[in-house]
This record gives C-alpha cells, structure tokens and sequence, in this order.
C-alpha cells in the first residue's frame, strides 16, 4: 500500500514513477536489459499499460527460444560448448581427464587453501573431511603426477567438469559452474607465456568468441600468467604456470601451463545476456531462455 501511495503522489506533483520491483524482475527474467527496465512514466496506468506489452514482447521472444530447443536443436548451449571446447582440444593434442567432484580437506590444504582462507568459507562440506569440490585444480595436481612417472613430457591433459562455491549468486556468479581447466606439462620454460595466448585463442575460437582482450597479469595465488577478458571488461578466464609454490606439495618439478575458463560466463558474453543464470544448470531458466512463458 505504501509503494502505491508514492507513487500516487508522484503522479499529483508531476513526478515520473518507474517500473515496480516486481514489474522489474520479471522484464529482467524475461531477458530484457537494464534500461528497458528503468523506463519512467506519467503515472501507473501508462507504466502498467507499457509493462504488459512488454511482457507480451518477453514472453514471445522466450516461447520461440523454447520452441527451437524442443524442435530443433535438442540440446542446450552449455552442452554444445562443451562438445565444441572438446573435440577443438584434442584435435590439438590434449587429452580429456574425469576426475571426482568429491574431493577431501588434504586436498584444499595441499591447495594452500586452509583454515581461515576465504575460500574455504565458500566451500559446500560434505563432512568435516570431504567436500564438493570449488575448483578443478586439486585432482588434475593429483593425475597429472601419477600419469608423469610413466608418460614422457610434454603431456597435455584437460578437463571440463562443475565446480561448487558458496558465492553471492550475481549477475556473474553461480553456486554450481562448470569449469574448463587445461594444463601442459613440460613447456619449456620460454614458451609459457607464447603457449598460454595460443591455448586462449583455441578456446575462445572453439566458443565463437572474437571481440575479447589477453593481458599479463601476476596474483598473488597463481603467479604470472594471461587474463582473457572481455570488450566490456568482464573477466572470461586465468591462467598460471610453472614451477609454482604449490608444486612441491604434488610432487611436481616441471614447467608448465594452464588456463581455467567458467563455461557459464563464456556463453554469457558470447550471447550478451543480462546475466549468467540463463545458461546455467536451472529449473528457472533454460538455454537462455525464462521457462515461465504462460
């Protein structure tokens, strides 16, 4: 009652109103971008007039999108991407690793990621010695060294697989995320940096991606390697290289290379959505498009 005695008042002074909050979250779930959603008008029945022709427009857009899933395609972009990233690196040479999405706590703390680590607060326990895991590292760390005491170097491994944290759930963020994390062992050591830009380009060609930037750049956790990022800024992917402080706790002593890509953010971009949840793993969305259609 409060929001429409404003409003009311508003329109007496002559004040434009905007959309409700509740008139904004469904333009947003329907896939509308933020200015279309910060209109302003005369008084409510030019806003509510203006909102239902909009949702109209929404609700068409997002059937079609369905439509073509169901009849067409059959398979969502998450899923295509992931074949395309797969078949673009083994065509060069990396090999496709599956490993557990269950890992334990000796894992994280090889990791560095210990007791009062901010990451560790993000984790999802199982109990208080297993885990789901937050990223793909640990058990490519944990393959790569036991297929290095009998495979010779360089060997080139990757894999795609979901990854949990206890993140806000923005517009960039997701509980539950797949990742793509590849790795070289043996590069030589004044290769890394020329290797690291040629496994970005194949990946960002693989997902149909041309208008982004790779920059050098040293973090504290992961030492000098390349960021992928976006036109508009938005970072699409990291990277790090060998020998590196956690090496030791592996047992690796080799040069190396690696790259990690969220395939969520990555289809995001591509796609120019208004936020990363369309292309997630969701019972609100599906492949882009807002199941809530009646």
């Amino acid at each position: 009652m409060r929001d429409s005695t404003v409003e009311g008042e508003k329109a007496e002074q002559g004040e434009k109103i905007r959309y409700t909050e509740t008139q904004q979250n469904r333009l947003k779930e329907l896939g509308f971008a933020a200015e279309d959603q910060e209109s302003l008008f005369s008084g409510r029945e030019e806003r509510d007039a203006k909102f239902r022709e909009m949702e109209r427009e929404g609700v068409r857009r997002n059937k079609i999108c369905l439509t073509g899933l169901l009849q067409k395609k059959h398979r969502p972009e998450l899923a295509l991407l992931e074949d395309a990233l797969v078949r673009a690196l083994t065509a060069s040479g990396f090999t496709q690793v599956m490993t557990p999405t269950i890992i334990s706590s000796r894992a994280l703390d090889k990791m560095s990621i210990t007791a009062g680590d901010a990451l560790r607060k993000q984790v999802f326990w199982l109990d208080e010695n297993t885990c789901l895991r937050p990223m793909l590292a640990p058990n490519l760390y944990e393959v790569s060294r036991k297929l290095m005491n009998s495979q010779p170097l360089p060997m080139r491994i990757f894999e795609v697989g979901s990854c949990f944290r206890k993140e806000s759930e923005g517009n960039i963020h997701l509980k539950e995320f797949t990742m793509l994390n590849l790795v070289e062992w043996g590069t030589p050591m004044e290769q890394r940096n020329e290797h690291l830009r040629e496994f970005a380009s194949l990946v960002m060609k693989a997902a149909g991606i041309t208008d982004y930037h790779l920059e050098d750049e040293t973090s504290v956790v992961y030492g000098k390697g390349i960021d992928v990022t976006g036109s508009n800024g938005l970072e699409l992917a990291s990277s790090s290289m060998g020998p590196h402080p956690l090496d030791a706790a592996w047992k690796v002593t080799c040069t190396w290379t690696g790259i990690g890509f969220g395939l969520e953010r990555l289809l995001m971009y591509r796609e120019k959505a208004n936020g990363i949840h369309r292309y997630s793993r969701s019972n609100v969305f599906l492949d882009g498009a807002a199941l809530k259609v009646r």
